[in-house]
């Protein structure tokens, strides 16, 4: 992909290899398979998946749960395939050199076959070599090897060699430096381009870019994401998008950016197919090129599938955005199994990931540019399916800043301050409305995304949710054990306990209690 955006007739400043190391054990993950079929259909053929065969796993010999023809698998995908003793490093080599010369639209893979625990016979070619059970020979198989006693021992010929390839390297660098800084020169609007996407630089006038929405609109939030999208993909070139075989739902297209294929990798929209954790897992790939700005689309009660994946973009602090729809039971026929109830706050729990449900299209903008704007991590949005009102009674721009500070006053109390409702999503319309019928003391905050408040001051956090008020009621069409911790233990939680059901989103809202009757019975309970 960067290939095709910057390289020109005259200088090829992007042709490198992606080199991934893997054991019997990796190949047995799920993952592998889903990530090995997109590589091979996409005809990455600058992928070189070198394959440790030591015929073991971490618990038994590798016999004991595969039996599978590895290599005619990896054919199946569309890999071109050796197999070499990968003990001779000479084999391993000149396979390796084979490998990177080709350049004909398919995966290479190199299926090397090595004796684990080489040196030491108490453990060699068995399942113990994999963790320490081999330590204590250590000192007798360096013998046997023909070392000296010296630990960490470099032969001065291994010295030498490096001294040498050290000066090849250092010009083969230099020749590339001149081409690059030469194509600097030759390009500079594309060396711009290319520096501000290492740089992962935001447009300023970015939330000017995302027009507002007409004040009678009736939009789902995954819709108004598709509308939040297009001005930001125009104003971020290097943003490209992804979703696992649900673009005509997630609605995450990113219009006049094309298909990534074999054919188009400048494509700006990569078609993942039904593969939730190997979306997320090439899209953390994706990020730590440090290039590209992807994202990626599911259904959210999907985010399982992808959750280890999303867990070290959190880890690494990779600036992925997660575009998940279908956010709640308000999914309706499709019944339980699509309908999330605890996986909001299943992900609400994983340090560094913002998750920001907003509660219609004008929050929907704000969470786009706060997810554009975040590039110490990632975010995820969680997106509706059905229709929700326009927040009208709320400033647009106090919908769109209050996104950014993940919680914010949304109507402000017109007596004295004695009930706050809080709420965040398509609930937030029911809090709004109870409010009219609790009275002027009563304050309604939007809690659209918990951490984002919580790394707001404390004076702000006090401002927004004053500790002197402890009459709180929240809503959520979710778990509530999160909710506690801003209604505490004098207040009240109106969520879910169990899973959905099957039937109009409406219905099952209203049958589940996810309306204004049920926030106006909990705060007039409280004491």
């Amino acid at each position: 992909m960067a290939a095709a955006r910057f390289n020109t007739a005259e200088h090829r400043i992007f042709d490198q290899h992606a080199i991934c190391l893997a054991g019997d054990g990796c190949l047995q993950e799920g993952v592998s398979a889903e990530a090995s079929a997109f590589a091979g259909h996409f005809g990455l053929d600058n992928l070189i998946l070198i394959y440790d065969c030591n015929a073991i796993t971490l618990d038994a010999m590798a016999k004991e749960t595969q039996s599978e023809d590895t290599a005619a698998r990896f054919k199946a995908y569309g890999f071109d395939v050796q197999e070499i003793d990968g003990n001779d490093m000479q084999q391993f080599l000149d396979a390796l050199n084979i490998a990177k010369e080709r350049d004909n639209g398919r995966p290479q893979f190199i299926v090397a076959h090595t004796l684990v625990g080489k040196g030491i016979p108490e453990v060699a070619g068995t399942y113990k070599a994999h963790g320490e059970a081999g330590a204590k020979f250590v000192d007798a198989a360096r013998k046997g090897l023909g070392l000296p006693d010296e630990h960490y021992f470099v032969s001065p010929e291994v010295r030498d060699y490096f001294v040498e390839h050290k000066k090849k390297l250092l010009a083969e660098y230099d020749r590339w430096e001149k081409s690059y800084n030469d194509w600097r020169k030759k390009n500079a609007e594309q060396a711009k381009l290319l520096d501000d996407a290492i740089e992962r630089k935001v447009p300023a006038d970015l939330p000017s870019l995302i027009p507002n929405f007409p004040a009678d609109a009736k939009l789902a939030t995954r819709k108004a994401g598709n509308e939040a999208l297009q001005p930001m993909a125009k104003a971020m070139p290097f943003l490209i998008g992804g979703s696992a075989d649900l673009y005509g739902s997630t609605l995450n297209y990113i219009n006049d950016g094309g298909d990534f294929t074999r054919n188009t990798p400048a494509g700006r929209n990569i078609r993942f197919g039904i593969r939730e954790h190997g979306m997320c897992a090439i899209i953390n790939g994706i990020s730590y090129h440090g290039i590209f700005r992807p994202s990626g689309a599911t259904f959210l009660v999907f985010a399982d599938y992808c959750r280890q994946a999303i867990r070290l973009a959190a880890l690494s602090r990779l600036p992925n955005i997660y575009i998940f729809t279908h956010d709640s039971i308000g999914v309706g026929e499709d019944g339980p199994t699509h309908e999330p109830v605890e996986t909001v706050s299943g992900l609400r729990v994983i340090p560094q990931l913002d998750v920001i449900r907003p509660a219609d299209p004008e929050e929907t903008a704000g969470a786009f540019v706060a997810a554009a704007q975040r590039i110490d991590g990632p975010t995820l949005l969680a997106l509706t399916r059905q229709v929700v009102p326009m927040l009208n009674q709320i400033d647009v721009k106090v919908r769109r800043e209050g996104v950014l500070r993940g919680g914010y006053i949304a109507q402000r109390e017109k007596g004295t301050l004695d009930l706050i409702l809080m709420s965040c999503g398509s609930e937030l319309q029911h809090a709004l409305a109870a409010a009219k019928e609790l009275g002027d003391g009563v304050r309604v905050v939007s809690m659209p995304c918990f951490e984002r408040f919580e790394r707001e001051s404390e004076d702000y956090r006090e401002e927004v949710l004053p500790g002197s008020c402890r009459k709180r009621v929240a809503i959520e069409a979710g778990v509530p054990q999160l909710w506690y911790k801003y209604v505490g233990l004098d207040g009240k939680v109106v969520g879910l306990h169990r899973f959905g059901m099957s039937g109009p989103g409406a219905e099952v809202m209203k049958e589940f209690g996810m309306d204004a009757k049920h926030v106006v019975e909990a705060a007039k309970s409280l004491k």
